[in-house]
């Protein structure tokens, strides 16, 4: 899996720009990246509003997510690397801070569990409605560290996973690339609405 930084800086800069119209990513919150090979990834500069990203937002860490060019990555770098070595095949992470994941996440008591829902099929390994797909809620946890071995020992046990959401925080989700991750915030931000409606909450 090889790409270009500019090419990397483009994608995540216009999913940037589509999810700050959706309200996904409000003020500065938020933060994207892409691996551009085994050794560099690209992501969001700390601090930086996603609506209105360019090259110069998007910076270059190694893979343990030291920065390689002085520049301060995101406070949660770690949980994208964290990503990254867990999968093999994942290409880009994306954090949304969206209204239904966060609202979502207060309510529920355990992980959410999500089964009998066509949009399942949205993410690999699912072909039928007839699946499960279980999204764990972790708790805010400024070290970031200890929340990434969190999220990484809830793995080792863990059927398939393509996101989770933390408390009060919002999700994280990946893919191949920056458009699949994009198709996960989409199906993940339609699951949560319904899950929200269900549980008798109005939501727009």
């Amino acid at each position: 899996m090889t790409q270009d930084f500019e090419q990397a800086a483009r994608a995540l800069a216009d999913a940037g720009r589509q999810l700050y119209q959706l309200g996904m990513v409000p003020a500065t919150s938020g933060n994207f990246s892409a691996r551009l090979d085994a050794e560099r990834i690209a992501i969001t500069v700390s601090g930086r509003h996603k609506g209105h990203l360019s090259a110069d937002d998007i910076m270059l860490v190694d893979g343990l997510g030291q920065s390689l060019d002085g520049r301060r990555a995101s406070a949660e770098t770690a949980l994208h690397i964290q990503i990254y070595q867990r999968f093999g095949d994942a290409g880009a992470v994306l954090h949304p801070h969206s209204v239904h994941a966060t609202l979502l996440s207060r309510l529920l008591d355990g992980p959410l569990e999500l089964s009998d829902y066509e949009l399942l099929k949205a993410f690999p390994g699912f072909t039928t409605h007839e699946s499960h797909l279980t999204v764990p809620v972790f708790n805010n946890d400024q070290d970031i560290d200890r929340l990434a071995a969190e999220v990484d020992a809830w793995m080792d046990s863990a059927g398939p996973i393509h996101g989770y959401l933390i408390r009060g925080h919002g999700f994280y989700t990946w893919g191949g690339s920056v458009a699949d991750a994009m198709r996960h915030v989409e199906a993940f931000e339609f699951l949560f609405k319904c899950e929200l409606m269900l549980q008798g909450v109005s939501v727009q």
